[in-house]
């Protein structure tokens, strides 16, 4: 399976979801999902941060392709992900139950590798 996920800036901090779905239900999480049949990476993690946190985003760089085989317990998943700035009000919208702006000294525990997708996409501003 194929996901796209985001680490949004977004004024003094990133952009975090708290998880309302297993895996991880109520962990935080970047804002991200599965790419559907027919839309490219790109569109599929604009798509995602709109609707679980109300932003629009605009890639700024690939962070990185995660591809552990255990790194999702829903089986093989592969994520794109980038670094994104975030537009737009915050809110929280589908599969999420609150969108939240954490300083990146104060990150609460992540679920699945997003703390690796982090670090790395930090090295990279």
């Amino acid at each position: 399976m194929l996901a796209a996920d985001a680490l949004v800036l977004y004024g003094d901090g990133i952009v975090l979801i708290r998880r309302e779905n297993p895996p991880y239900q109520g962990f935080y999480a970047l804002p991200g999902g599965f790419v559907e049949v027919g839309e490219t990476v790109e569109e599929a993690v604009r798509r995602e941060a709109r609707e679980e946190t109300g932003l629009d985003i605009v890639p700024i760089k690939l962070v990185g392709v995660y591809s552990k085989p255990d790194r999702d317990p829903r089986g093989h998943v592969v994520s794109i992900s980038y670094l994104a700035w975030g537009r737009g009000e915050l809110s929280a919208g589908s599969d999420a139950r609150s969108a939240e702006i954490f300083a990146l000294e104060e990150l609460p525990p992540l679920a699945f590798d997003h703390a690796l997708i982090v670090r790395d996409g930090l090295e990279k501003l």
